[in-house]
């Protein structure tokens, strides 16, 4: 084998996720992008109390890449005011979501303007979710919900379902086979 220009012998640090449960977490901005498909109010946010406190600035801090990522964010799809059941579904998680900061902000009013939202604390309810990339799986962790800070502190919340990926083929069960050790190649 010959050796190449660069080689360094480097552990490779391995990821690890925020654990699937409830945490107090401080905005640390807010802005809404669009799409051709509608429209999201993207939350990032940090954790900010109890064990797992800058879970996600340890993160980013710790990603070597050049493109690192922000991992600690949540999508909040923005109502298209369509009339639709999705639609409908939509503003239900808006308003709840809203109604969040709300309470466990004193004070703070949603005004429109997601630029306020910034250094408000929130609850943000993470679960387990699966998937699929180029062939591989595995599990993560997501933000699925955000709810009031004094439900998470007082541990007032059910966690979210597992999501697992959609559309899987069914498993396989392992067939035994006996292998003979002198049927080895090595």
């Amino acid at each position: 084998m010959k050796p190449f220009k660069g080689y360094e012998p480097k552990k490779v640090a391995s990821r690890e996720p925020l654990p699937a449960g409830g945490y107090v977490v401080k905005i640390m901005d807010a802005k809404e992008i669009n799409y051709d498909w509608g429209s999201v109010l993207l939350i990032s946010f940090d954790v900010a109390e109890g064990e797992y406190k800058d879970f996600f600035r340890t993160d980013f801090k710790a990603q070597d890449r050049e493109d690192k990522k922000w991992r600690g964010t949540y999508r909040l799809f923005i109502p298209n005011d369509d009339g639709s059941e999705k639609d409908e579904w939509t503003k239900k998680t808006f308003n709840g979501a809203i109604f969040a900061m709300e309470d466990s902000n004193k004070g703070f009013h949603w005004e429109w303007d997601e630029k306020k939202l910034k250094d408000l604390t929130v609850g943000a309810l993470y679960r387990n979710k699966e998937w699929e990339m180029e062939g591989r799986t595995g599990w993560t962790t997501e933000c699925a919900a955000l709810i009031c800070v004094s439900d998470i502190r007082e541990k007032k919340f059910k966690l979210p379902k597992d999501k697992p990926l959609k559309n899987r083929p069914a498993q396989t069960q392992p067939v035994d086979i006996e292998i003979d050790d002198e049927d080895l190649p090595f």
